[in-house]
């Protein structure tokens, strides 16, 4: 089974400056240890980066747009406007040249990008295994780990495989 691991929205603003997500210490090292598992096993890794508004801190070009981990050579980095990354065209054609069937989905923010594309990707026929732990969102009307957690159970409902993010080794 080939897996890849997917970032989603893993951008500066996210994790650092005025306001990251409440969860920021714990989530930023379960991506770092996702990011240095897959890449140590040999397992495509593909950024995709949220194109924010003029008004959003994830505006391209400004610091909060940055990617928290530089890709490496080889590793795609898509850019998208709406919460299911697979929107982006060529997203899925880089995937599938790849050979990967299992997606390891990691980012942000739980309720909306990671939701939209974890669903996405299973309605592509990928496998998809999302990274508890290593996904993270802002509080709304419960509080952030409680939407978090949620969304891995409706995920879960939907067919999508949820594990530990320390837990998965790519091989």
């Amino acid at each position: 089974m080939a897996f890849a691991l997917v970032f989603v929205d893993v951008q500066r603003n996210m994790l650092e400056g005025g306001s990251p997500v409440p969860d920021a210490d714990t989530v930023r090292p379960a991506l770092s240890g996702l990011l240095t598992r897959a890449r140590a096993a040999g397992a495509p890794v593909v950024h995709v980066l949220n194109d924010g508004s003029d008004i959003d801190p994830d505006r391209p070009h400004t610091p909060g747009w940055q990617p928290v981990f530089e890709a490496e050579p080889g590793e795609p980095v898509f850019r998208k406007t709406e919460p299911n990354a697979f929107s982006v065209p060529g997203l899925a054609a880089s995937l599938n040249g790849f050979g990967v069937r299992t997606l390891v989905v990691a980012g942000f923010q739980s309720e909306f990008c990671i939701d939209a594309t974890s669903r996405a990707a299973l309605d592509e026929g990928y496998d998809v295994v999302l990274a508890a732990g290593a996904h993270a969102t802002y509080p709304g009307s419960s509080g952030a780990h409680d939407t978090a957690a949620a969304v891995e159970r409706e995920l879960q409902a939907y067919g999508i495989k949820v594990s530990p993010a320390r837990d998965l080794d790519f091989r």
